[in-house]
């Protein structure tokens, strides 16, 4: 391994350590000219850093310890960044990146601890082919495709480190996570890059030792040290970023992940990293405004965001920058999570979400006066409600003093109401060993004169349904039939639970604790909007064209790992009309403005099948198709899709009469997936039926059936070949047959080359 040809100025403040001057060692080990540079002396101006192409600082004693020399270097240093130089910190430097105005949140993880076992870093697979990577591999036993890992430290002695664990960098676009003992901890962000006016910094936090026992990992730190000396010294950083703020940006992210067949084409699905719920769904001045649980920070659930998408007609979408993220000095230091948006009496569209600090989760509320509705204040006086309720009792865990959380606010006869998440325990529940309270779901009503003043009402509804939980979560309220008829729906534990019936929200006039005052829910059906792999759904009300459209979260049914590998996790079901029937049954349809992105007729196909199976013209990973399967004296009929050619890989949809169930036994090869059935009713009050009518949205991983306009199941399959693009009818057991009409669809975001 030759030098890198850059000039290096190693900076100190006061460090004497022998972790220091091992550090020195090894920058001059890689770089063919280091110099020491001490901060005292860039503060005074008595070093001209144009003179060096790289700046190095690394350290293993306190940050604090050296606060007061950074604050007086951070201007010729800032300025050095803004004329195009670079700058490597390692280990517990990494916190200067916020007194040297890189980013307003500095690391909330740092010390040192004794090594264990080998500690290093797991790259990002967007940023697989970054050149501070080149030379490493993935690791034994990894995945065909995994991204790199990177091997730095070996049991014995201590080792200092800084990471971002519980937050994520406000600008700075995380390269790699931790690694220890051969886990990856995805939530430990480990490797940062910062881009800063011309120049950029690289932060090389996580467990990082130059000093200690020959552990056999010295060429790994000096191949890692080089990489960044080489990258930023000789100005050769990608022009990518996975922190998008533009159109362009966006595109470019996106198209990073394009060649993955498990994408969804036409699904509202994130640029890269995670999705979980929909959130803050309005239709605000003609646009519809999707916002969602977002980690900018990697593909896992963590230091929480909201996402933002716009379209003008259901059909293209376009990725808008982060809407919200969490501040290091408020109620939502932890995350800002679910929440939903309404607009204010004098116009103003505000947001009402859920932030976490701490042991407490808590409404809060932000405004914008932003038509595309891209930047939002925070209120002042956040958070709006203090406390969960006094006098109910409010489920506890070991994570949080009341689960109380996610909100669905509306107004109606002039007064704003608002539905939180939580649940209520007894009092003679006994706390358990893990210090969790047994309780049940429930849904809390409050009443306002205004967004930011909450008076508790009282139980909504609890505990009843197909699932008791000890928590519901996402709770909403729609109205039908001129207010006749409501629709509650809460997200039961992994599943959406939903209450048609009538409501009484309570009379405000009445005495406190009377039965007048207390809200009241009588259910008159009761179900699940979906048997399959979907939750936390939310709606909107498009006025223009009269309805409510629904979207839910279709979680990843692969681990962790996998989807760390994939680049990305979650996606969206397609938009759903909710609505009743006139016998005042819930219905759900899908969006009719998904027939507009049929690209042509795959097939139309009608065919009559005794006790076989017949391969149709239709072909394709995102394909609508409308089916009609009808069972005869067969004891199943069906479907199969994402067949490859000698069908060894296949997804079947089985109808038997009572039942529509997916097969995903033979769905794929990687291990790392849930291949078990999934299945939804569909006889009509116990009594089986001769046919069933179906939509199949079938895209990438995702997999969406509609029964008859009542009943859905959503669910996630990962084929292992490109060529498993086949569909199949069959029918076993007797004779029955199966009309099939299908479309491919066509995408619906935007790339580099256009849509």
């Amino acid at each position: 391994m030759y030098p890198a040809p850059v000039r290096v100025g190693v900076l100190a403040a006061d460090e004497r350590s022998a972790e220091r001057r091992a550090a020195f060692a090894a920058a001059e080990r890689v770089a063919t000219a280091v110099e020491p540079v001490s901060l005292s002396a860039v503060a005074d101006g008595d070093a001209a850093l144009s003179d060096y192409d790289v700046l190095w600082w690394h350290r293993d004693a306190p940050f604090a310890d050296c606060a007061a020399p950074v604050a007086d270097a951070a201007p010729a240093i800032r300025a050095y960044l803004a004329d195009g130089g670079g700058l490597v910190l390692g280990a517990r430097a990494l916190p200067a990146v916020d007194p040297l105005g890189v980013d307003a949140v500095a690391p909330d993880a740092t010390g040192a601890s004794d090594a264990d076992d080998v500690a290093g870093y797991r790259v990002r697979s967007l940023h697989a082919d970054h050149p501070l990577f080149e030379g490493f591999d993935r690791g034994p036993g990894d995945a065909d495709g995994s991204p790199p890992r990177v091997p730095l430290v070996g049991p014995g002695g201590e080792a200092a480190y800084a990471r971002y664990d519980a937050v994520v960098p406000d600008a700075g676009d995380v390269l790699a996570c931790a690694t220890h003992g051969g886990h990856d901890i995805h939530h430990e962000s480990a490797v940062i890059e910062w881009r800063v006016g011309d120049g950029a910094v690289l932060g090389l936090g996580g467990t990082l030792r130059f000093d200690g026992p020959d552990d056999g990992h010295a060429p790994a730190r000096d191949r890692l040290l080089r990489n960044a000396f080489a990258t930023l010294g000789r100005d050769t950083l990608p022009a990518f970023t996975g922190r998008p703020d533009t159109p362009e940006g966006f595109a470019a992210l996106r198209e990073r992940l394009a060649a993955d067949h498990h994408r969804p084409a036409y699904h509202l699905s994130p640029p890269a990293n995670w999705l979980n719920d929909p959130n803050g769904l309005v239709k605000h001045d003609g646009t519809y405004h999707v916002f969602y649980q977002y980690n900018p920070g990697g593909p896992f659930h963590n230091a929480i965001h909201w996402g933002h998408a716009t379209s003008d007609d259901l059909l293209r979408w376009d990725d808008e920058p982060v809407a919200l993220a969490p501040d290091p000095d408020g109620p939502d230091r932890d995350g800002c999570w679910s929440g939903c948006t309404v607009i204010d009496t004098d116009g103003t569209p505000t947001l009402l979400y859920t932030g976490g600090r701490d042991r407490d989760q808590l409404p809060c509320l932000a405004t914008t006066d932003d038509p595309m509705l891209r930047s939002w204040e925070k209120h002042a006086g956040n958070p709006v409600i203090e406390s969960a309720p006094e006098g109910l009792n409010v489920y506890e865990t070991a994570d949080w003093a009341a689960e109380f959380r996610d909100h669905c606010v509306w107004r109606e006869d002039g007064v704003w109401y608002h539905l939180i998440g939580s649940g209520v325990t007894d009092d003679d529940v006994a706390v358990d060993g893990e210090g969790d309270h047994s309780g049940e779901g429930a849904a809390l009503l409050y009443r306002g004169e205004t967004l930011d003043e909450w008076e508790y009402v009282g139980v909504f509804h609890a505990g009843e349904g197909p699932r008791g939980a000890p928590v519901w979560e996402c709770p909403e309220l729609l109205t039908f039939d001129g207010g006749d008829t409501r629709l509650l729906h809460v997200s039961d534990d992994d599943r959406v639970a939903y209450y048609l019936g009538d409501a009484d929200l309570g009379d405000a006039e009445a005495p406190a604790g009377s039965d007048d005052a207390a809200p009241a829910f009588e259910v008159r059906e009761s179900g699940l909007l979906d048997h399959g792999d979907y939750y936390a759904p939310q709606s909107l009300w498009d006025d223009e064209h009269d309805r409510y459209l629904t979207w839910g979260w279709l979680v990843e049914t692969r681990d962790a790992s996998a989807q760390w590998d994939a680049g990305w996790s979650g996606t969206m079901s397609v938009p759903r009309v909710v609505d009743t029937d006139d016998d005042g049954r819930l219905r759900q349809r899908p969006a009719p403005e998904l027939t507009d992105l049929r690209e042509a007729d795959a097939t139309s196909a009608d065919v009559r099948l005794d006790d076989e199976e017949r391969l149709l013209d239709a072909r394709g990973a995102s394909i609508d198709v409308e089916a009609t399967l009808h069972l005869g004296d067969a004891n199943e009929v069906g479907l199969t899709v994402l067949e490859s050619p000698a069908g060894s890989e296949r997804t079947v949809i089985r109808f038997d009469g009572d039942t529509v169930t997916v097969d995903r036994s033979e769905s794929g090869g990687d291990e790392r997936a849930n291949r078990a059935p999934r299945g939804m009713p569909v006889g009509d009050e116990g009594e089986p039926l001769d046919e069933v009518d179906l939509r199949v949205f079938v895209d990438g991983s995702t997999l969406e059936l509609f029964a008859n306009e009542r009943h859905c199941l959503s669910t996630r399959v990962y084929p292992t070949r490109d060529d498993a693009d086949r569909v199949s009818a069959f029918a076993e057991g007797g004779a029955g047959s199966v009309a099939v009409d299908a479309w491919r669809m066509a995408g619906t975001w935007p790339t580099s080359t256009g849509r």
